[in-house]
């Protein structure tokens, strides 16, 4: 009697177009990237004398970063790539027709997306990290030697009770972009907190000019005092330098690392709340590949008068709009302060943040799913 195959004939022809679509999606996205960033960092290499080995090196690790940057959008446009070309054929009316329920239709798609979330698990904990370390060596000595440190969410505490924090710096010209200070009380009560676009450094006066300020100032009966500043010149105990320690960068860090860094910051009374934003994503976001996959097939499996390119638009749309949704829930996020009597700790709101992106879009998926051919 002839062995039965682990997997039907129809799973494995999916789960082989998926994967291999997805990979080569990947290595497409990665060359462009590539060349893109060589050609605008070609005259550095050269002038700075960047080894050829090291050169290579950095753009694997360049890959590694972007391709986990863009894996959900790229699993989005593999579904509706191929699965579009089996709606517009019919294949798929086919299947329906035959008995097959569209859930049982999902299953080799989902089994494909566990490959998927499991190698981005790896790579989001402990691969990409590394990577970035490298990276991050490299451009320092060969590419922006100026030293621009960009979206590596730096903390320090200037003054007992007092953390500045900037989101990028660039040593050389004493500025660092997106500022924020908080200056706390001994009781752990909120007392100021100004933001501003950039800050920068003025050695001649020994202060620090800030652009764009909005200053919060909070008395002890909780009434507030808002103002809005165009410039703001001030005294701060610190030199944009404290600021410049590759060590101290988050995205280099594994996430056993990055939770004992965490840890020592609560401790000495650091805000933390973008650094668990980026502990809880690391696994938030490779979840996101169950979510557009669900929204994908459910999506393309529909044979529509527009065809594969009316696919190919909305899956570009539902892709920006879920990048931007997940931007604006986490800059909002750890703004927030929660009130004492909260029913929920901060804690619990990060978590819950990290995920929403997740769950909006696992709803509209569902609904999708829901409205699909059966």
């Amino acid at each position: 009697m002839p062995r039965r195959p682990f997997l039907p004939r129809l799973d494995r022809y999916i789960i082989r177009k998926f994967l291999t679509t997805f990979f080569f999606m990947v290595g497409i996205f990665c060359v462009i990237a590539v060349v893109f960033d060589l050609m605008e960092n070609i005259g550095r290499l050269l002038s700075n004398e960047a080894p050829v080995w090291g050169t290579v090196l950095y753009y694997l690790s360049f890959c590694f970063h972007f391709g986990n940057l863009l894996s959900g959008f790229i699993v989005f446009l593999t579904i509706i790539w191929f699965t579009s070309r089996l709606a517009q054929q019919t294949e798929i009316v086919a299947m329906l027709s035959s008995g097959m329920s569209f859930w049982r239709l999902m299953r080799p798609y989902f089994m494909a997306a566990t490959v998927l979330v499991a190698f981005s698990l790896l790579v989001s904990h402990f691969i990409l990290p590394k990577a970035n370390e490298r990276k991050v060596e490299f451009e320092v000595q060969y590419v922006h030697v100026s030293f621009r440190i960009s979206d590596q969410h730096m903390y320090r505490e200037i003054a007992p009770g007092t953390v500045a924090y900037f989101r990028s710096i660039t040593v050389d010209r004493n500025t660092g972009y997106r500022f924020q200070l908080e200056r706390w009380s001994e009781d752990g009560r909120l007392e100021q907190r100004i933001l501003a676009a950039k800050a920068t450094w003025i050695p001649e006066d020994s202060t620090w000019r800030l652009v764009n300020a909005r200053v919060r100032e909070i008395a002890t009966d909780g009434q507030e005092k808002l103002r809005y500043l165009t410039r703001l010149d001030t005294a701060l105990s610190m030199r944009i330098s404290d600021f410049g320690q590759r060590s101290a960068l988050v995205s280099t860090m594994t996430t056993p690392n990055l939770s004992k860094h965490i840890s020592r910051e609560a401790q000495r009374g650091a805000p933390v709340a973008m650094l668990k934003l980026e502990e809880h994503g690391r696994t938030a976001h490779p979840f996101s590949i169950y979510v557009l996959t669900l929204i994908g097939v459910g999506i393309s499996s529909r044979k529509l008068r527009g065809g594969m390119g009316f696919h190919l638009f909305l899956a570009v749309l539902i892709g920006f709009l879920f990048v931007f949704t997940s931007k604006i829930i986490t800059v909002y996020s750890a703004s927030v302060v929660l009130p004492v009597d909260s029913i929920i700790s901060t804690e619990q709101w990060l978590l819950l943040a990290a995920w929403l992106p997740n769950i909006l879009f696992s709803l509209l998926g569902g609904w999708i799913c829901w409205k699909a051919p059966k």
